[in-house]
């Protein structure tokens, strides 16, 4: 983990230019995008420990039941920028075809790499090996870190924030109860944010009355590097590529259900759990064998009622959360991420305060399109498939074998969900 400056800490107002609320993927990432930049000072601000095992090896112990994040060629491209990538890329599965299809119906469409004259249409990496090697990064980054810590009050002034820190790691009680100024915070601590509820920022949340059961399964055959976007009346699934483990064929699923529905599945016995899972998903991987380690979670679709004010920005989950059908989410708070740097970067070459609302506006501005297109195509992508008329299943499976008919089309929707849409110029 980075140094915590302890002599500094201790000393009210300690000023910083960005202080980062959140310590998870978006919030490492963007404290590493802005590390980029000469002569910025970096606070990262987390309620949890962030212990590192080593400072020069990343850390990687496969499991079967390892959670894991679909990465777009879009956020390849992010992380290259910042050196991340050599290193992720020893433990990822490249995703060299996307079918989609529509349960009990005809159509169906398949997109591929070459579609998109790329070599992999996205990347699915181990949760545990790309947070290790963002704390690889970290550790080796000037950014200043301070763990077991909660923002218990933020105040505005006159050119930047006040914070109130309270806590911090257990064997530096004399940092408990300190101030941090800062030119400007950035709030991403995850859906339903408590620091900007603090600030009057609330999510206008919309439940999709789903739940989403996460785990992986063990295949009959190999997956050939093919993710499966599989849609039912009932909610969607799909089942990513991943490493093989011990010699076993694993796909990562995530299967949205009916609240009530998805109960009954997660108190299932495994041998259930997997009948209906086939009896769902068909035999194009073979015969399921084995599921492991399942976890559910409420899907909603939220969207802060502000994103910006001076010297506040909000980022990741604490800004949007979208339903995770297409895998866009994360992807989509990394395109966030490397445009507030882009921001931070100009407005420093301009000698305009990095906290201004000005600034904070232009890059509000910059993404609300990519935004606005990424949740339209993720919530849309959900109802319309999610309903059972007749009619709605004519118009997507239309929909489905025109994009398989007409390989133009094929692409742009490809490179839309790689994210290249709207960012290609910055990340392309």
């Amino acid at each position: 983990m980075a140094q915590e400056n302890t002599e500094q800490l201790e000393r009210p107002n300690t000023h910083f230019d960005v202080a980062i609320v959140g310590g998870g993927m978006v919030g490492i990432s963007l404290a590493l995008l802005l590390a980029e930049q000469q002569g910025l000072k970096i606070l990262l601000i987390e309620s949890q420990s962030m212990a590192v095992q080593s400072a020069t090896q990343p850390n990687y112990s496969p499991s079967f039941d390892a959670r894991s994040t679909a990465l777009s060629w879009a956020s390849r491209k992010i992380y290259q920028s910042v050196g991340l990538w050599d290193r992720l890329q020893l433990h990822l599965s490249d995703i060299t075809q996307i079918h989609v299809s529509d349960r009990g119906h005809g159509g169906l469409t398949r997109m591929t790499a070459d579609d998109a004259d790329v070599e992999a249409l996205g990347y699915v990496v181990e949760n545990r090996w790309l947070g290790s090697v963002l704390l690889e990064h970290l550790n080796q980054s000037k950014v200043e870190v301070h763990m077991n810590s909660e923002v218990a009050e933020l105040k505005p002034l006159s050119s930047g924030m006040q914070m109130h820190l309270k806590g911090g790691d257990s064997s530096n009680s004399e940092l408990e109860n300190h101030l941090v100024e800062a030119s400007l915070v950035v709030i991403a601590d995850g859906a339903e944010s408590q620091t900007a509820k603090k600030l009057g920022i609330y999510s206008d949340t919309t439940s999709y009355n789903q739940t989403a059961i996460i785990a992986n399964v063990e295949l009959g055959k190999s997956h050939n590097g093919i993710a499966y976007e599989r849609f039912t009346d009932q909610g969607p699934m799909a089942l990513l590529p991943l490493a093989d483990y011990d010699g076993q064929h694993r796909s990562a699923l995530v299967w949205a259900r009916p609240t009530e529905i998805a109960e009954q599945l997660m108190s299932s016995s495994d041998a259930d759990f997997l009948q209906s899972l086939q009896k769902i998903f068909g035999y194009r991987l073979g015969r399921f064998k084995n599921i492991g380690e399942r976890g559910s979670y409420p899907l909603a679709l939220g969207i802060a009622n502000e994103q910006v004010r001076r010297n506040v920005l909000l980022m990741g989950n604490s800004a949007h959360s979208l339903h995770p059908v297409a895998g866009q989410g994360f992807n989509l708070s990394l395109r966030d991420a490397a445009a507030l740097a882009s921001i931070v970067q100009r407005a420093r070459e301009g000698s305009r305060p990095i906290g201004s609302l000005e600034v904070l506006e232009e890059y509000y501005q910059e993404q609300l399109s990519d935004q606005r297109n990424t949740l339209m195509f993720s919530d849309s992508l959900t109802k319309s498939f999610g309903r059972s008329s007749s009619l709605a299943a004519l118009g997507r499976n239309a929909g489905l074998l025109t994009l398989d008919l007409i390989p133009g089309l094929r692409q742009r929707f490809a490179r839309f969900g790689m994210g290249m849409s709207n960012t290609e110029a910055k990340h392309g």
